[in-house]
C-alpha cells in the first residue's frame, strides 16, 4: 500500500471496485464522444481503461490519518447488500476489510467514518452483515454526516422514494447505535479536517478539506464523476439531484482549484492529481500513488 504524505497527513485508498458499471456515455448523457476525443491528449493512459475502451472510474475508500484520529473517506458498496442498479454491486463477497487490514487499519482502530453524501456506493461498508442484522462496521468510530443529506435521504427513505436500500441497511444502523453525528455547513472536524459544502449531486454534498502545515488537500466527492468533467464542467452526471446546481458548483471548484493549485482526490477516479489551466479551459495532472490492477 503506497502513501501519500502531505505535511502531518497520510493519505492512503482501498479500491473495493477497480471499474464503473456505467459508461460515460450513460453515466454523463450531455457529453460528446468528440469533444471527450479532444481531451484523450491529457486523459491517456492514466485516466484511460484499455479493457473497456473508456475513461476509467473507481470506487474507493481514502484513509486518512491525522496526528489525532485514523479516518475513512467513504465506504463504498458494501458486502451481502441487495443492490439491483447493477450486478456488480449485488450481494458483494468482496475483501474490502481483508484489504482495509493489508493497509495497518482493523475495523476498531477506525475513530471517524466521513461521508461526503449518502449514495450507495459512498455509505456500502458503513455496516456489515453478524447474525442477520445490519450492524456499524467501525465499532468505535463516530460516523459524521452532513445533516441536511440524512433529513432528506431519511424523508425519502420513509416516504417509499429511496430505491436503493442503502438507507435502511448502511445509514439507520449507524443511527440507530448511537454512532451518527450529524453536523451543517462548513465544519471543522478536527485541526486537519473540515467539511465544506459542494452542493448540487445531492442535495447537502461536502468536500472534505485537508488542513496541513504543507499546503491543502480536498476530498471532493461526487463533485466529479469522470476527469473529463474538469475540462467539461457543464456535463452533470445521471444521478445528480440537481444537475443545473451541480454544474454552478463543478465550475466554481475547478477555477478555485485550478488557481491554488492544491490536491485534488475525487471519489471515483483511477488517481488523484490538480486542476491546471490548459489554454482557456483546465485539465488534471495526476498524482501518482500506486499501480491498481482493476478488480471485478
Amino acid at each position: 500500500m503506497h502513501t501519500l504524505t502531505l505535511g502531518e497527513v497520510s493519505i492512503s485508498r482501498i479500491v473495493e471496485i477497480g471499474r464503473s458499471a456505467f459508461p460515460t456515455a450513460q453515466m454523463l448523457p450531455e457529453s460528446d464522444a468528440d469533444r471527450i476525443g479532444g481531451h484523450h491528449r491529457w486523459m491517456k493512459p492514466h485516466f484511460w481503461d484499455d479493457v473497456t475502451g473508456d475513461l476509467g472510474s473507481r470506487i474507493q475508500t481514502w484513509i486518512v490519518r491525522t496526528p489525532q484520529h485514523t479516518v475513512l473517506v467513504d465506504t463504498g458498496v458494501g458486502n451481502d447488500k441487495e443492490r439491483h442498479e447493477t450486478t456488480l454491486w449485488n450481494k458483494r463477497n468482496g475483501g474490502y476489510l481483508d484489504d482495509l487490514r493489508a493497509a495497518g487499519v482493523t475495523p476498531e482502530q477506525v475513530d471517524l467514518v466521513l461521508c461526503t453524501h449518502l449514495h450507495v456506493d459512498h455509505v456500502g461498508w458503513n455496516t456489515r452483515l453478524v447474525n442477520g442484522r445490519w450492524v456499524p462496521t467501525f465499532p468505535k468510530a463516530k460516523y459524521v454526516f452532513p445533516g441536511g443529506e440524512w433529513e432528506f435521504w431519511k424523508h425519502e427513505h420513509e416516504a417509499g422514494r429511496e430505491k436503493s436500500g442503502c438507507i435502511a441497511d448502511s445509514v439507520v444502523p449507524v443511527v440507530e447505535a448511537g454512532q451518527a453525528v450529524m453536523v451543517n455547513g462548513t465544519y471543522r472536524i478536527d485541526p486537519w479536517l473540515s467539511y465544506e459544502p459542494w452542493i448540487g449531486h445531492t442535495p447537502e454534498h461536502v468536500g472534505v478539506r485537508v488542513h496541513t502545515s504543507a499546503g491543502d488537500a480536498v476530498f471532493s466527492g461526487d463533485l466529479m464523476h469522470r476527469v473529463v468533467q474538469v475540462a467539461e464542467p457543464q456535463w452533470s452526471s445521471i444521478f445528480c439531484y440537481d444537475a443545473r446546481q451541480a454544474a454552478t458548483t463543478r465550475k466554481a471548484f475547478v477555477e478555485r482549484c485550478g488557481a491554488t493549485g492544491e490536491l485534488v482526490l475525487p471519489a471515483h477516479f483511477p488517481h488523484p492529481g490538480r486542476i491546471v489551466r490548459d489554454g482557456e479551459g483546465h485539465r488534471f495532472e495526476p498524482v501518482m500513488l500506486d499501480p491498481i490492477a482493476a478488480k471485478a
